[in-house]
């Protein structure tokens, strides 16, 4: 415990202290005792009297001068900090030295020029895609030979734009023009032209082009070029931004391409509604090849060409898969026979069979199914559900074929699933009758039409939501947009909606008169009542029939399309 000033001063006199060093700059003195402890103590700012009493009492009292120990301190105190300073002001210059290396880093070309890979694709590995690649055969030619066409005085088109869905090749068809006519290949999505920083996108455009002509000839292939393709100035309040910079840039380039140089630019997308007219007028994109989604004859080329790599057994006929798998692109086909493997050797087989088949084709068709509900009442009255809008179905004329009857549903769906295989006619040609269309209403409302019948209308449950949308989907398609309605042959839901900002605003102003509206509305309305009431005419005198396949259903969970058909009929030639 520290002693006091005035117990310091009865200790001196007491003969307790035996040494005393003072200093001056701190006001303070070390003290030391006879017992040999030593104590820091407050004094008064020059202090005469413990100067007397020290000489007084002979105690012996030293003056330290801690001057060069402070000067010392304060030196290391200024020089750390001038060390922090300029280690921060070091760092920050490195920093901003990288981020300006990285701003032209971001205008130069990421992607490489590879040649050996470019060659091992060629038309052969396009399956399914014949008339298209017949199409962009005449490109090889040029790039091998281009003086066949300046002989003709003919030029080659600067740009081909292929559009299709997602998965049909675009890419691959690409690939393949380099591959067949064995030039390079500079490949890049059209987002990795845009960046933070403006004017970055503009720079790389110039730079990519500055390489292709350097290779020349060559093929520039812009992925997803909607990306920055999209119409200028769309939408509220237009722009001047990065995106449209980098569209003006690759518009520039495109035109400055001098005849016959051998630069071939060739872009994908699949929202060729959205691009800029610029971009798509003769002179820069001259050449539009659709890549529609394969039919049958071609998907079994792509099924054999996936599956070279793929023991299949003997009973896998790929043909009758191609039959059940209608709608597919390339990428879901090559992605139906991975699951496939992928189930093989997760049950430890070495060849891949029917099974494994089926169980890749559900899941590409419905995703992760999860088991029904516990509840036996709930269970039953899904089971309804399901029954009742596949012997609708069955009741009326459609193309579209019964495949899958089951109580498995996927995740998010309410009730159970009641699969149809489009008819491939009808996808091909494209053309829907009246009839067609309202027969799928029909059917969309066998499930609500069995619970009315079995619960009664009051006990109806939302289990058949998804049907329901669909009904007015449908129903909204025959009147606004293909005339098959009471209002006349007339089409009143435009095409040219906004598809940018503010398409919510420009949605909304309709070119009707609300008379006409309500009218739409009341057309619509009219189609679903007389849907429902049609559906419960055929179900009213088949609830047995209802009952003996809801009791298969429950119990087994899944029933095979056949022997619904099978009962349907044996039922009908009973009664």
């Amino acid at each position: 415990m520290s002693k006091s000033y005035s117990q310091l001063l009865r200790d001196i006199e007491s003969g307790e202290i035996i040494s005393i060093i003072l200093i001056p700059n701190r006001r303070e003195v070390i003290v030391e005792f006879i017992n040999g402890e030593r104590q820091l103590i407050p004094i008064f700012y020059n202090d005469q009297k413990i100067l007397r009493i020290s000489e007084e009492y002979n105690v012996p009292l030293t003056v330290r001068d801690i001057r060069s120990e402070q000067r010392l301190a304060n030196f290391i105190t200024g020089f750390g900090l001038t060390l922090i300073f300029v280690l921060s002001l070091s760092f920050l210059i490195r920093r901003s030295s990288k981020l300006l290396n990285n701003m032209q880093k971001f205008s130069g070309r990421s992607s490489q020029v590879n040649e050996d890979d470019i060659k091992t694709y060629t038309f052969d590995d396009v399956a399914g895609l014949n008339e298209e690649s017949d199409e962009l055969k005449e490109i090889v030619t040029f790039l091998r030979n281009p003086q066949i066409l300046i002989d003709l005085g003919a030029k080659t088109p600067k740009g081909v734009l292929l559009v299709g869905p997602p998965g049909t090749g675009k890419t691959l068809l690409a690939r393949a023009i380099a591959g067949e006519a064995e030039v390079p290949f500079f490949s890049i999505s059209a987002s990795e032209f845009v960046e933070m920083f403006v004017g970055v996108g503009a720079g790389r455009v110039r730079d990519l082009f500055k390489s292709a002509k350097s290779k020349s000839p060559c093929i520039v292939f812009i992925d997803e070029i909607d990306s920055i393709g999209r119409q200028r100035g769309a939408g509220i309040g237009g722009g001047n931004d990065e995106r449209e910079q980098t569209l003006n840039q690759l518009l520039t380039e495109l035109d400055g391409f001098e005849a016959n140089n051998g630069v071939i630019v060739i872009a994908a997308t699949n929202r060729p509604d959205i691009l800029d007219q610029a971009l798509t007028r003769p002179g820069r994109f001259d050449r539009r090849i659709d890549v529609s989604l394969p039919n049958r004859k071609a998907r079994h080329k792509i099924l054999t060409v996936h599956a070279r790599s793929k023991p299949l057994c003997d009973s896998v006929n790929l043909m009758d898969w191609a039959s059940k798998t209608p709608g597919f692109s390339g990428a879901d086909l090559q992605n139906l026979l991975n699951e496939a493997a992928i189930y093989a050797a997760r049950n430890g087989k070495s060849f891949i069979g029917s099974i494994e088949m089926d169980n890749a084709l559900d899941k590409a068709r419905f995703g992760l199914l999860t088991k029904p509900l516990s509840d036996p009442n709930k269970k039953r009255q899904i089971a309804y559900q399901i029954i009742g809008k596949t012997l609708v179905s069955l009741l009326l004329p459609s193309q579209d074929k019964l495949e899958k009857i089951s109580l498995f549903k996927s995740l998010g769906d309410l009730s159970g699933m009641t699969y149809f295989t489009p008819d491939e006619e009808t996808i091909d040609s494209g053309l829907l009758t009246r009839n067609y269309i309202y027969n799928k209403i029909v059917i969309s409302l066998g499930a609500r039409a069995a619970e009315i019948i079995i619960f009664g209308s009051k006990e109806v449950t939302q289990g058949s939501q998804k049907d329901l949308e669909n009904v007015y989907f449908w129903a909204n398609q025959m009147v606004t947009k293909f005339g098959f309605s009471d209002l006349g042959p007339v089409a009143y839901d435009s095409e040219k909606d906004s598809i940018f900002l503010g398409k919510g605003i420009m949605k909304n102003r309709k070119e009707y008169s609300q008379r006409t509206s309500k009218e739409i509305d009341n057309q619509i309305i009219s189609i679903a009542n007389k849907a429902i009431k049609d559906a419960i005419n055929l179900l009213s005198d088949k609830v047995f029939l209802m009952d003996t396949l809801v009791d298969e259903l429950v119990i087994n969970e899944t029933l095979e399309s056949e022997y619904v058909i099978n009962s349907l009929n044996s039922y009908l030639s009973n009664n």
